[in-house]
């Protein structure tokens, strides 16, 4: 049987899912790969630790005739950020490092910044919470049209060729978009993290997060680059009908020189649902502790201040999904999270957690239906619609509660 992560339960029944029910996600996703919606998807839903269902369906290269297997590699995109996360937390559990010090602690260069295009002083100092929040004041240039990320877009910030070093570097000669701490802002600030990382460790962020948070998983297809024969089991999106081109997509087949904290990782889905089990655990898994339980807690609880702002693409960008009172959620240190029920019209339970990537890739963590689910697709353009589909999809095929606890 292929490896999907953790252990398989004999029939979905035996984790309160309905085969049935379960029946229809398959369903939908064959009828969008028959259309050319999406090239094809890898699907896992664990509950209780066991795995009820995990789909390959679709083309892993649909140009080359690949069938998708669920072995495939995906760009993962932004679901890197609470990878590093971790690996940051990890540090802090040492003492090594402290996320309510000033970054400029662990990079001086970070000591004066400067706030808008008129590059007033920042009247605050931007900290290591920040950074897992996304309140640092830092931004992505790709993601809207005000001065700040004009100026941004001149900084060549995505450079593949750049260290987390030089970035930053980079990035303390640029404005801040906010005031530290005033403004959830979607942002480069888990690629500065991954810098801090690098720092307190005395490891590349690459180096580290093998070290601590990958390895001792198993998560061994998951890392910045899938070289060598992985680099044969990486997914690939569909050709634009309009443009006869693929969306731009890094080429992980090649070795990168940046270990972009924010967006670099790839990995399978299976290695993700065991990221993911970890932290619904209390961040152990198999006998691997990696966090303890009270940090995971702490993670996984609202970190934005009440008075907090949002930028202008936080509503437009995420949708149903958005970290903003009015759908209930908020932001943790990695991901956003589910404070009230019945105010977004995204299905899920409060205590819930989650993230995603551009690239298309999702996933959740609902500790009251002791239920984690991993999706993998390269389709950008699909993001949210599949975000939000899958999650009315999986709570229609959980019918039962678990009759059982995990020891």
């Amino acid at each position: 049987m292929a490896n999907v992560g953790l252990p398989r339960a004999e029939r979905p029944e035996q984790v309160g899912l309905s085969s049935e029910r379960l029946g229809r996600i398959t369903a939908l996703i064959d009828k969008e790969i028959e259309t050319g919606i999406i090239p094809g998807a890898v699907l896992a839903i664990a509950r209780g630790g066991r795995v009820g269902y995990a789909e390959a369906r679709g083309y892993r290269d649909k140009e080359a005739g690949a069938a998708m297997g669920v072995d495939a590699i995906f760009r993962i995109a932004s679901m890197t950020k609470p990878i590093v996360s971790v690996a940051a937390m990890a540090l802090a559990e040492e003492g090594r490092l402290d996320i309510g010090a000033p970054v400029a602690d662990y990079i001086p260069a970070f000591n004066e910044l400067t706030v808008g295009v008129e590059r007033r002083a920042a009247a605050r100092t931007m900290t290591v919470q920040d950074l897992l929040r996304h309140t640092s004041g830092l931004t992505y240039a790709a993601f809207g049209d005000s001065p700040v990320q004009m100026v941004w877009r001149d900084a060549n910030l995505m450079d593949e060729n750049q260290t987390n070093e030089e970035l930053v570097g980079k990035l303390a000669r640029l404005p801040l978009m906010f005031e530290p701490g005033t403004t959830w802002e979607y942002s480069m600030s888990t690629d500065v993290l991954g810098r801090v990382v690098e720092i307190a460790s005395g490891q590349s962020l690459a180096g580290f997060i093998a070290d601590r948070v990958t390895g001792p998983l198993g998560m061994v297809d998951t890392g910045f680059a899938a070289t060598g024969d992985k680099a044969a089991r990486i997914a690939e999106p569909l050709v634009d009908r309009a443009t006869g081109k693929k969306p731009p997509m890094r080429n992980p087949a090649r070795e990168p020189r940046w270990h972009s904290g924010g967006g670099g990782l790839c990995g399978t889905a299976a290695d993700y649902l065991r990221f993911c089990q970890m932290l619904l655990n209390g961040g152990e898994l198999d006998g691997v502790r990696i966090l303890a339980p009270k940090t995971v807690r702490l993670m996984a609880s609202q970190h934005l201040p009440p008075d907090v702002g949002y930028g202008e693409t936080a509503r437009s960008r995420f949708g149903q999904l958005a970290p903003v009172p009015e759908m209930g959620y908020g932001f943790g240190l990695g991901f956003a999270v589910r404070l009230a029920q019945g105010m977004s019209p995204a299905p899920g339970s409060v205590g819930e957690f989650f993230w995603g990537g551009v690239t298309g890739t999702y996933f959740w963590i609902d500790p009251r239906e002791q239920m984690v689910v991993v999706l993998m697709l390269q389709a950008p353009d699909q993001r949210l619609r599949y975000r939000y589909l899958t999650r009315r999809l999986v709570y229609g095929a959980v019918t039962e509660p678990l009759h059982w606890r995990r020891r």
